[in-house]
This record gives C-alpha cells, sequence and structure tokens, in this order.
C-alpha cells in the first residue's frame, strides 16, 4: 500500500481555481471576475462572476468601456463578489471568507463588510494605488477584514471535461 496521493491541491488553489472557473462564465469582453464565498469548515457557500442583473440582455445592453455613461457596462453590471452575495440562500455570512480574482472595488468592499465577511483572499491587484482600491483598504482596515494576496503554488491545473 502506497497511502494517500500527495499531489492534491490545498484549499487556497481549489477555492481560486473555483472563482476563476466562475469568472469564465462571465460575457464581458474585456474583464472577467470570479468569487467564492467559503465556510470556516470549507465548504463553498456561494459563488458570482461579474454580468448584468437577471433579465437585462447581455445582447441588449452594452459592453463597451468608455463613451458616454449610458451607453457603457458600468452603470450596469454586478460585480462578482455582490452577485456571489446575493446567490447565496442560506441566511448569515458572517465569519466567512471571499476568494476573488481581482481585489474589491470600493462598493464591493462595502458590501463585502455589510455581509460579514471577515478574510478576502484576492488574485490579482491591478487596481493598487487607485482611489477606489486605496477605499477598500481604508474601510477593510477599519472594520478588522483581512485581505491577502493569493500566492500560486506555480502547479498548472487543467480541467478537462
Amino acid at each position: 500500500m502506497g497511502g494517500k496521493r500527495k499531489d492534491y491541491i490545498n484549499w487556497d488553489e481549489y477555492f481560486m481555481g473555483v472563482a476563476a472557473l466562475s469568472g469564465m462564465r462571465s460575457k464581458d469582453p474585456n474583464t472577467q471576475v470570479g468569487a467564492c464565498i467559503v465556510s470556516d469548515d470549507n465548504k463553498i457557500l456561494s459563488m458570482g462572476y461579474n454580468g448584468f442583473p437577471c433579465g437585462c440582455s447581455d445582447d441588449e445592453f452594452p459592453w463597451e468601456r468608455e463613451g458616454d455613461a449610458l451607453e457603457t457596462k458600468y452603470p450596469f453590471v454586478t460585480h462578482s463578489e455582490l452577485n456571489a452575495i446575493l446567490n447565496y440562500r442560506g441566511g448569515s455570512l458572517e465569519g466567512t471568507k471571499l476568494y476573488v480574482s481581482l481585489f474589491p472595488c470600493n462598493e464591493c468592499a462595502k458590501a463585502i463588510i455589510q455581509a460579514g465577511i471577515k478574510t478576502v483572499v484576492y488574485d490579482s491587484d491591478k487596481y493598487d494605488g487607485t482611489p477606489a482600491n486605496r477605499a477598500s483598504k481604508k474601510m477593510f482596515d477599519a472594520t478588522g477584514v483581512k485581505y491577502i494576496k493569493y500566492i500560486p503554488s506555480g502547479r498548472k491545473i487543467t480541467l478537462e471535461v
């Protein structure tokens, strides 16, 4: 007997992978972001990705990044973190952990704090230093929400279906 296999993925790899896979559902041509909310005993509670609210057609609402405000995606798109929070149907998210592929904006940070999520594990922080990013970190610091940069193992994880 050889014992259990040794090359299984760890919890962070698993949950960040679920967040990344969720982000692949986004129809946004420029930015695909996914989120996964996890209980303290490593159970997936909810997932989300960036997209339009239910009932708002992906073919009729704009995906543009520039132009008049109502001709861009920004007033309409719901971010992955907020979608994950709103998709949860199980009650309180107090004390949970959120895995997300992009550091939360200030609007999502407010929702994360209000939902009671206590830890954010993020992959990319490409907007580091911008006013919205600084506001998120200031609110997280003030409320004790920990934010931790995901450190990839370097291992390639592939999915064949």
